[in-house]
């Protein structure tokens, strides 16, 4: 038998440990690699794996967006790196290109197991989570307190972990939880969290990072009964990179004080992502708002009807021009910082109402060609759905759409479900997609509630 080198052994025994020696296949980096801290400096760049998920990494507005995504660039710049993102398909993969070479850091909370301790240094941000029960606040139903009072009751799960949960907590409550097992690739966590909200179903599970970030969507959400103990999840980077681990620990334990952790901690977990709306200013005087002479002035540059312009920004903004949302939108019609400078509009200026009209009209008058090969009025709602969403999930929807014998260039029931599906692994990852995941239940409902109400405008202002 031809005796194995030390080093060939050390690799195989290292695989065995990865992979518990149960015949998968081996995923390795490449004998003589290294790349740590000095590497990527002398490259001037840090790659960073995530996955498209609401607290991790998404792009939305055309701007990279997402919590752990904020922390990388805060990390990044603490280093002096340039920062680039690689997005995997699941966590498997993101540890399979970690142990490629393809990626430095792995920056998703990856559950801490024994197992994954074999061949990664877990690192930088960490978290403790758990799963919860997501119910609705106030009096129909009253909230259940204590998990014993889930006995009678129906939970709706999607998840293999809540589901697995769920089945160990009714064994040892000696039964009674009535548990759904929501099949169908285009039932998702958050979908079930919004039927709560909504009041279609009474009750499911999350983890609670996932079921803080939607109460910022769903205020009369409760989520503060655990079902199951704290789960450790952390960063990670390959053991052959202990530079760069203890400068992520470094990091972390300063960066959790700073200024910038704390903003992102409030964007994303905090601050209400729901916009309240009041009444028309007077139907006696046939006035949508104080600045339906602007709507008028400006709509005709794109043609169009200056109600659903005021109908646009009444959704975007409330006729507030000093509001700024969680994403950092600003003014009337609630652009984006670097889409509003593209436009025109000077800096300092986001409060001026006309500068702000004029910029959207631009934006939209952009919005438009891009979408020429879609007959008007129908382009009307695509035009809406970029404006909220980024041109890009658009027109991902439409080629997910086409692949799946829906009319790309019809909106309801056939390119607006496919942008709701986009918030669904199986779709965000197909190959037809570029701008990956999205939470399209907020467009769905913006184009609805932009047309309803600029139909109202039309029935009760006069042109």
């Amino acid at each position: 038998m031809k005796r194995l080198l030390p080093a060939t052994l050390l690799l195989l025994t290292a695989c065995c440990l990865y992979y518990g020696c149960r015949g998968k296949k081996p995923v390795v980096v490449e004998q003589g690699f290294v790349r740590d801290l000095p590497q990527m400096k002398d490259s001037g760049q840090l790659t960073v794996l995530t996955l498209y998920r609401s607290t991790s990494y998404f792009i939305y507005r055309g701007q990279e967006m997402g919590f752990q995504y904020e922390l990388t660039e805060q990390f990044a710049r603490n280093l002096g790196l340039h920062l680039n993102i690689v997005v995997a398909a699941n966590a498997e993969q993101l540890i399979e290109k970690l142990l490629h070479g393809e990626g430095d850091l792995i920056a998703y909370p990856l559950p801490v197991t024994k197992r994954r301790k074999d061949s990664l240094l877990f690192c930088g941000e960490e978290i403790i989570t758990h799963q919860v029960i997501v119910q609705r606040a106030g009096s129909h139903p009253t909230p259940i307190t204590d998990v014993t009072e889930l006995i009678g009751k129906e939970v709706y799960v999607t998840d293999e972990k809540h589901y697995q949960r769920l089945l160990n907590l009714n064994e040892e409550l000696g039964g009674g939880i009535h548990i759904h097992r929501m099949s169908g690739d285009s039932i998702t966590v958050e979908d079930l969290i919004t039927r709560v909200a909504e009041g279609a179903i009474d009750y499911t599970v999350a983890d609670d990072d996932v079921a803080k970030l939607n109460t910022t969507y769903y205020p009369n959400l409760n989520i503060r009964l655990a079902i199951s103990f704290d789960q450790r999840a952390s960063w990670a980077v390959r053991r052959s990179s202990p530079l760069l681990a203890e400068a992520a620990n470094q990091w972390h334990d300063i960066n959790t004080t700073s200024p910038a952790y704390t903003a992102s901690i409030k964007r994303y977990f905090e601050m209400s992502k729901s916009v309240a709306h009041y009444p028309i200013l007077s139907l006696r005087e046939g006035k949508i708002s104080h600045f339906d002479k602007l709507f008028k002035k400006y709509a005709g540059n794109i043609n169009w009807d200056w109600r659903l312009l005021a109908s646009l920004a009444y959704t975007e903004s409330n006729f507030d021009t000093t509001a700024v949302s969680w994403a950092g939108a600003r003014g009337l019609m609630q652009l984006m910082p670097v889409t509003a400078r593209a436009m025109g509009m000077p800096e300092g200026a986001e409060q001026n109402p006309e500068e702000s009209i004029k910029a959207a009209v631009k934006y939209i008058a952009i919005t438009n060609r891009t979408f020429a090969a879609v007959p008007l009025p129908e382009r009307l709602n695509f035009i809406l759905a970029s404006y909220n969403a980024g041109i890009g999930h658009v027109q991902d929807a439409m080629a997910l759409a086409e692949k799946y014998g829906k009319d790309k260039y019809v909106w309801h029931n056939n390119v607006e479900n496919y942008l709701l599906l986009k918030s669904n692994e199986e779709y965000f990852n197909d190959p037809v997609v570029h701008n990956g995941y999205f939470r399209g239940i907020e467009t769905y409902n913006f184009v609805r509630d932009i047309m309803a109400r600029y139909n109202i405008y039309r029935r009760k202002i006069k042109p």
